[in-house]
């Protein structure tokens, strides 16, 4: 009988002992699980760094590099040239982002600033330095953001892993302060990932299409021709007389005052003899 109510003891201890510990897990604070999602987290990265360094060795890296160009030249013909480049940028598939044109005392210069996929840049140049004798100047400038590029891919992919973490920690949350905690935390990393996207959409636009600041300008002569000089004077002329009349109408009153001062004078000295 003693040994009956011993093992009843020893069966209701251990019970309350299991539910107290399934208690204490249920209700584990949040950072808790944070800590162990970033401990998790950074063993894959590890993981993958590795990985990634194994298939490095194995398979060659396609470098990813921005290229592009800057070229100065005189023409005989501003629109004609201007014509011939457009004609190339359709040819291969690119287009003109900006077009300016500004005309100066000695020259007219035009600015046209050109995207085109990065496969066609030497084609478009080699087309462009055909038309003409030589270029003023020329410079042209390749990156290589291949380590960047990685990296930012890298970065995004982890955050992503991690958004879906939290998606499934906020799914097992049953307390409100959880669940605001994990929406607060994912709230940042959605943030985040929208920032890492934006910087590896910009730089793939610039692997994929390159850049071409095309400068071409005409000399022009200020010596004015003969009949240009004929007209010129006219126009002067015509403007001093303009001048002359609205002086006139100006002073009209002191002029005026000769005539009648003069038939006054003549008058009273008239008058005077008389006497």
């Amino acid at each position: 009988m003693k040994n009956s109510a011993l093992f009843f003891l020893i069966g209701l201890l251990f019970i309350t002992c299991k539910n107290s510990d399934a208690n204490t897990v249920e209700f584990t604070n949040l950072s808790d699980s944070k800590m162990n999602l970033t401990n998790s987290m950074q063993t894959k990265k590890s993981f993958s760094v590795n990985e990634t360094s194994n298939t490095v060795l194995k398979e060659p890296i396609s470098r990813k590099l921005i290229k592009n160009g800057n070229v100065v030249f005189e023409t005989s013909d501003l629109e004609k040239t201007k014509a011939n480049i457009e004609h190339l940028v359709q040819k291969f598939d690119g287009y003109i982002s900006s077009d300016s044109k500004n005309e100066y005392d000695n020259k007219i210069n035009y600015y046209l600033n050109i995207r085109i996929p990065a496969q066609y840049f030497d084609s478009i140049l080699k087309g462009i330095s055909n038309q003409i004798s030589k270029f003023d100047s020329k410079e042209i400038t390749i990156s290589d953001v291949t380590e960047e590029f990685l990296d930012i891919e890298s970065r995004l992919k982890n955050k992503k892993e991690l958004e879906k973490r939290y998606l499934e920690i906020l799914q097992q949350s049953k307390s409100v302060e959880d669940i605001l905690n994990v929406e607060r935390e994912l709230g940042k990393l959605r943030e985040e990932i929208e920032a890492t996207e934006g910087r590896l959409n910009y730089l793939s636009n610039q692997v994929s299409f390159s850049t071409l600041s095309v400068s071409f300008y005409k000399k022009v002569s200020n010596e004015t021709s003969f009949f240009g000089k004929i007209g010129e004077s006219f126009t002067n002329g015509f403007d001093n007389f303009k001048s002359f009349l609205l002086f006139i109408v100006t002073v009209w009153p002191f002029v005026m005052i000769i005539p009648i001062s003069y038939f006054l004078i003549k008058k009273w000295r008239h008058r005077k003899l008389k006497k």
